[in-house]
């Protein structure tokens, strides 16, 4: 039996976070781009909302949620404030790899503060040389008596200039490729770490950036599962943020284009309004209509990965078309509202800007691409070499 709606829970849940959303994250959405700082104090009140936790437990703190609520509060989120969806994307992914392989030390230590909204972790894979081909990370962990020394450069990383710790991936055995990677949890303030920030053109609130690992000695309890084993720990992770993601874009996109059809109902041309033209009509109904129909996959790949079901095609497909097709209806959303809308005193430029970057983020339209075509085609066609478990 089919049952496209959310559970009573659930919509309450909706209902609430899109309320909070509007009224609380959307008129300053554009501030803190404007001032280039990252609202930590929203992290936590999105902590008091039990949204930064979804995806960890109650016994440390969290929700417990589902998937499908944990994308609820992408989608919502993503109407107010883009980048603080980060909240519910980053926490899920990091929050699904502490519980699920950390010690019960880490776990204790780290969850509850995530949950909380009172520590931001970022996720450190990406290095200058190694994006998409993530098992050609070149920063190294070697033991040494009671620690590791961590050594390397990463790059492109999400709340660099914000995070207190972050999950780095090294290589303690680099003859073995992706065989030989280990995840430690490294704090900001340990000595060796260095942050440094971009100007980029979107997500400023981010604070992306580089982090630097010089000589850096991590107690070897902050070792993340099995030596070795970081990789296949954090790839499954993938397939729930990259849902997360096509939510979060699609949640920026819908407003746009709420936005835009009030928009065009009060504006007149010609003595009539914008919306009775058909020039303008079918270009939202149009977008709409792409964005409903991702919108759904998204939440199949969820509802999937709630019943423990193989979800990597449909994850792959959301992450490609998502924020692709959500950055052309905001883009259009612009046309359609003016010159004015060209300016910052309208969200519309900024949430293009954020959007773009979840093009690249976590899997370019190419790599998901190429993720679906093993799939669907059959991994003995793939264009790739690999040297994962499942070979």
């Amino acid at each position: 039996m089919l049952n496209f709606s959310f559970t009573e829970e659930q919509e309450y849940f909706r209902k609430m976070l899109s309320d909070f959303s509007k009224d609380e994250l959307l008129p300053n959405y554009t501030k803190w781009d404007k001032e280039g700082i990252t609202p930590k104090h929203l992290w936590r009140k999105l902590g008091d909302l039990g949204v930064n936790g979804l995806r960890i437990p109650v016994e440390y703190g969290g929700s417990g949620a589902d998937c499908v609520t944990t994308g609820i509060a992408a989608e919502e989120i993503g109407r107010g404030d883009f980048n603080l969806t980060y909240a519910v994307m980053l926490n899920s992914l990091i929050g699904e790899i502490i519980n699920n392989h950390a010690s019960e030390e880490l776990k204790q230590k780290w969850l509850p503060e995530i949950a909380s909204g009172d520590k931001i972790l970022g996720i450190a894979i990406t290095e200058p040389a190694a994006g998409t081909d993530a098992a050609g990370i070149k920063a190294t962990a070697v033991k040494n008596n009671d620690a590791y020394v961590l050594n390397g450069e990463k790059s492109g990383i999400s709340v660099a200039t914000a995070a207190d710790a972050f999950i780095v991936f090294a290589k303690t055995d680099p003859e073995k490729g992706n065989r030989g990677i280990s995840a430690f949890i490294v704090p900001a303030e340990l000595a060796g770490v260095e942050c440094k920030g971009y100007e980029d053109m979107g997500n400023v609130p981010i604070g992306r950036g580089s982090v630097y690992l010089n000589d850096v000695e991590v107690p070897e309890e902050y070792l993340i599962g099995l030596e070795n084993k970081g990789f296949s720990q954090v790839m499954n992770g993938f397939d729930l943020s990259r849902l997360l993601i096509g939510l979060q874009c699609l949640g920026a996109a819908f407003q746009s284009i709420d936005e835009t059809i009030e928009h065009v109902k009060t504006r007149h041309s010609f003595g009539k309004p914008l919306a009775t033209y058909q020039a303008v009509s079918f270009p939202i109904v149009t977008h709409h209509t792409q964005l409903e129909m991702i919108k759904w996959q998204a939440y199949r790949g969820l509802w999937l990965r709630d019943r423990e079901l193989k979800h990597t095609k449909e994850s792959a497909s959301v992450k490609w078309l998502g924020p692709k097709c959500s950055q052309e209806a905001i883009h259009e959303c612009l046309l359609l509202n003016g010159h004015y809308a060209y300016t910052k005193e309208m969200p519309l430029e900024q949430r293009l800007r954020d959007v773009i970057g979840l093009e690249i983020g976590d899997g370019t339209a190419q790599a998901n691409q190429m993720v679906i075509a093993k799939d669907i085609i059959g991994k003995e066609f793939r264009s790739y070499e690999s040297a994962s478990p499942s070979k």
